[in-house]
């Protein structure tokens, strides 16, 4: 039992409502990171202030991505999503008002930013069950739809930093972060109107020591079930390198690279949007040919293509027009493989354990995120700029490689049977 109720009429509408809703979601978020760091810095608050709005920002986010699926499956899907979005509008939607009426502290600031950051955390791992729902009801193939999904989210972050500028520039931070508020607000309105939401997931056998003990004994289960399967442990491992690589590039490596060489911010948000553009087109594209391709050949070289070339392009490049050709077939190559990661998880966990799985998979790939900076920087102080750029993106190149030669990821060419996956985890509690 799925736990799902499908309509037998095909509707398009509950997905395309789903993906407006994500992109929504992603806009507020991407600006919130931009806008809330320049709230503290423009209320008094010096670089740590900024520093620990932007970890209130982050942190919460993560640790609610891995612990929230025993509640998204308690409470449904489409209620987790929406109560979060709405959570997350009423309290990051505080800040400024108590701002203007002059009754916000520091401590009340990082207060609401981590309680909006907790709540956009199980709204995300809720949304990320919907997915398959909606894609059944829609008659369109799971790949196609991730791939959607993939190049809604990318275009989100695009477009949220882009808009958050344009608006801190002109209309001012509070103004900004209510803007925010209320797209956080809309997109959950928006999952309000979407249908063929997963039900409430049934206990698979009756749990002792009470709601904390069923919590931690269906939380234990999902980590339980990621740690039996070695292609999910495996993309959960090439996920966190690979993030923490990246951080590095973006978060140091990639700025240093172009103070020293053009010395213009310009050119840093050229290569970015750059890298971004080709990541929604490479989506895009994975949508319609994604149920078409090798499923092992795209991810092999899209992954080879995406990451290690950025690395080696600035270590031997000081012009900007090759770094823009690298990023842009970088980014259509991320585009591609993105969408296919999502594809194997949905087809590999259960629907009854997507949420406490998927939460744990996203928040594992986050976790080196805020260390990926830290390592950059202290390597291009010790090394240089050069140096490190060649270290990491070695390690990005050692990491690509690893689907080419670990015997588990053949698996991803196959369909694997999901009753072996049910039948193994309703023993396993």
């Amino acid at each position: 039992m799925t736990g799902i109720t499908v309509p037998t009429s095909r509707s398009r509408y509950p997905l395309v409502i789903l993906l407006c809703a994500g992109f929504i979601s992603v806009l507020g978020t991407s600006m919130s990171e931009l806008a809330l760091p320049w709230f503290a810095l423009g209320t008094g608050g010096g670089t740590s202030h900024a520093g620990a709005v932007a970890f209130a920002d982050t942190a919460p986010y993560v640790v609610l991505q891995a612990l929230s699926g025993p509640v998204v499956d308690k409470w449904g899907a489409r209620v987790s999503c929406v109560a979060g979005n709405a959570l997350a509008a009423v309290a990051l939607g505080a800040v400024p008002v108590l701002h203007l009426a002059g009754a916000l502290g520091f401590g009340p600031l990082c207060a609401l930013v981590a309680v909006s950051a907790m709540a956009r955390g199980v709204a995300d791992c809720a949304g990320n069950v919907l997915l398959p729902a909606v894609a059944e009801r829609a008659g369109v193939p799971l790949t196609r739809a991730v791939a959607l999904s993939a190049g809604a989210m990318r275009g989100g972050l695009i477009a949220g930093a882009a808009l958050a500028g344009v608006l801190l520039s002109t209309v001012g931070v509070t103004s900004t972060l209510a803007f925010t508020a209320a797209g956080f607000a809309v997109a959950s309105v928006l999952i309000v109107s979407c249908a063929a939401a997963p039900a409430r997931q049934p206990a698979t056998a009756p749990r002792a020591g009470g709601a904390p003990g069923r919590y931690r004994a269906e939380l234990a289960e999902g980590l339980r079930f990621l740690r039996g399967d070695r292609l999910l442990l495996g993309i959960v491992v090439l996920i966190a390198v690979s993030n923490l690589l990246d951080q590095a590039f973006s978060a140091v490596l990639l700025p240093a690279w172009v103070k020293a060489h053009l010395d213009g911010p310009q050119a840093l948000g050229l290569i970015t949007g750059t890298m971004g553009v080709g990541t929604v087109a490479g989506s895009v594209a994975g949508a319609w040919l994604g149920p078409r391709l090798s499923r092992s050949v795209t991810f092999r070289t899209g992954f080879l293509l995406a990451g290690a070339p950025r690395f080696l392009a600035l270590c031997v490049c000081s012009t900007l027009a090759p770094v823009l050709a690298v990023s842009l077939v970088a980014g259509i190559a991320g585009g591609l493989v993105n969408p296919l990661l999502g594809v194997l998880q949905y087809e590999r966990i259960p629907r009854r354990l997507q949420a406490r799985v998927l939460g744990a998979v996203k928040a594992s790939a986050w976790a080196g995120i805020p260390f990926g900076g830290l390592l950059a920087g202290l390597a291009a102080d010790s090394v240089g700029v050069t140096a490190a750029l060649a270290v990491t993106g070695l390690a990005f190149l050692l990491t690509s490689l690893i689907p080419f030669v670990l015997p588990s990821w053949r698996a991803m060419d196959t369909s694997p049977d999901p009753a072996p996956a049910e039948v193994r985890c309703a023993g396993s509690g």
